[in-house]
């Protein structure tokens, strides 16, 4: 049995259709859809495919952000994980320790299988989805970046065979040529040289051009066909030749997007409450403001006091979401307002002290899309952004097809997130998983599973807050594992809310 994952970076599952993308339609039809499918907090692609291919949340893999602050070393560093010969470097240095969690590549090399990554992302992206492949002797084929490649040697033969890497396109422009390169390099190179037991094909599209035109425009819709239309050369393939030879089709998003409408600057205002605050460490700041659409704050003084004044002036800001701080209780962050970030699963040791996200809403944006947003970042407002808890933000793409699994054409209203993959697939190997690994098998769309043998979901709504500022935080849990449902904040408590 083989496995291939083609992922759409920040593909919201409400733009799927058979006008849209006819091929990732025609897979739903051959498949199962995972209708309630989730993506973990922060909603960043690179916490949230190191979540794939762990099976875990950030608590346990350590990827806390797209951007964070590594105290551990001196002076403390700003690490952005999109550069791959950074994390490349910090990870020889560490020993090994990027991930604090075993990864896919790492368990299927040790049960004697290989996995294939081809991917259009950032580098550093490219590098997460299997960062130990030089050491494993796996493949990792970036469609623009050399420095995310591996083995050289490979490279350089598919080169020769498809042309060379074509370069990055400007800021703004949609990528076309890294997908069809990518997709040329699986079909023609690595499947019939290698024939991978897990291949992932990450399309690192719509998600840039959704942030530089909206996720709804008609350059944004654009690029959604151009990538589904080299899907579709893949799925041909299988039909013809792949689904034959065993091969099982998982479609995935990382996360969803919305929209942007009014700006604010998080440094500014915090800077007007007398905090020295910078987007990295210095001997003259008091908080760092890691960039970003989700607020990563480290304080130089990490006393319970410096936290708690830091929520407070937080919980008075009209653009602030739920704030979430090491955890005092099973439901309270130390610093009173805010959530233990445990019930995100976000505590590890690289977490910043304070993470909150900007205040969104359910507003429609001019292109009929439901979720709006405050925002901190240079660019016009009406854009696509991403990081926080807004359920169009949570909100991925599940969509598996093939022998192994529910071939109905049909839907599983299943709670189920990204995690869940790793498990799934190791199971169907027949390779044990792994206790760090936080997802679950998705029994409920094996070939052969009934719909009255779906496990049961358990809503759960929490709510904390500090004086007039309320939030609340919704989650599922589905045997021993809890998703992420959405969270906000507002000026007045939600009635009928439970919490433990």
């Amino acid at each position: 049995m083989k496995f291939i994952i083609a992922s759409f970076d920040g593909l919201r599952p409400d733009l799927i259709g058979p006008e849209l993308t006819p091929n990732i339609a025609r897979v739903q039809a051959l498949g199962t859809t995972l209708t309630k499918h989730r993506t973990v907090y922060p909603s960043e692609t690179r916490v949230a495919f190191p979540s794939l291919v762990t099976g875990s949340t950030s608590s346990r893999h350590g990827m806390v952000g797209n951007k964070y602050v590594d105290r551990k070393t001196v002076p403390q560093l700003y690490v952005d994980t999109a550069d791959a010969v950074l994390i490349d470097r910090l990870n020889r240095e560490s020993g090994g320790g990027l991930m604090s969690a075993p990864t896919l590549g790492e368990i299927l090399h040790k049960a004697g299988k290989t996995l294939a990554v081809l991917a259009t992302n950032t580098p550093g992206t490219t590098r997460l989805f299997n960062h130990q492949a030089e050491g494993l002797g796996h493949v990792r084929f970036s469609g623009h970046f050399p420095e995310a490649c591996a083995p050289k040697d490979l490279l350089e033969l598919a080169e020769a065979q498809l042309g060379p890497l074509p370069p990055n396109p400007p800021q703004g422009v949609p990528d076309e040529e890294g997908q069809v390169w990518i997709t040329s390099a699986f079909l023609e190179f690595v499947w019939p040289r290698l024939k991978p037991d897990v291949t992932i094909i990450s399309y690192g599209e719509p998600d840039t051009t959704s942030h530089f035109h909206g996720t709804g425009s008609k350059t944004t819709r654009d690029i959604i066909a151009y990538c589904d239309a080299q899907f579709g050369r893949v799925l041909d393939w299988w039909e013809a030749e792949g689904s034959a030879a065993g091969a099982q089709i998982i479609i995935a998003s990382d996360h969803g997007h919305i929209t942007a409408h009014s700006r604010v600057s998080a440094i500014d205002e915090l800077g007007g409450a007398g905090l020295r605050a910078g987007i990295a460490p210095g001997v003259d700041i008091d908080v760092v403001i890691v960039p970003g659409q989700v607020g990563a704050l480290y304080l130089a003084d990490r006393s319970e006091a410096s936290i708690a004044r830091m929520v407070e002036v937080l919980t008075e800001k009209p653009w602030c979401g739920p704030i979430f701080t090491a955890p005092r209780s099973e439901l309270e962050g130390i610093a009173p307002g805010s959530f233990a970030s445990t019930l995100a699963f976000i505590d590890h040791d690289r977490a910043p002290d304070v993470y909150f996200s900007y205040r969104a809403d359910d507003t429609v944006d001019e292109f009929g899309l439901v979720g709006g947003t405050w925002y901190d970042n240079a660019r016009r407002p009406g854009l696509g952004v991403h990081g926080g808890l807004h359920p169009k933000e949570l909100a991925c793409v599940g969509i598996v097809a093939g022998s192994a699994f529910r071939a109905d054409g049909g839907a599983s209203d299943v709670p189920s997130g990204i995690c869940d993959y790793g498990p799934t697939i190791l199971s169907l190997l027949g390779i044990p998983v792994p206790e760090s690994m936080t997802g679950r098998v998705l029994r409920e769309v094996l070939a052969g599973a009934t719909i009255p043998a779906d496990p049961q979901a358990e809503p759960e709504v929490l709510e904390t807050g500090l004086g007039a500022y309320r939030q609340i935080l919704r989650r599922v849990r589905v045997g021993a594992t809890t998703y992420l449902d959405g969270g906000t904040a507002g000026g007045a408590p939600v009635a009928e809310v439970t919490s433990r």
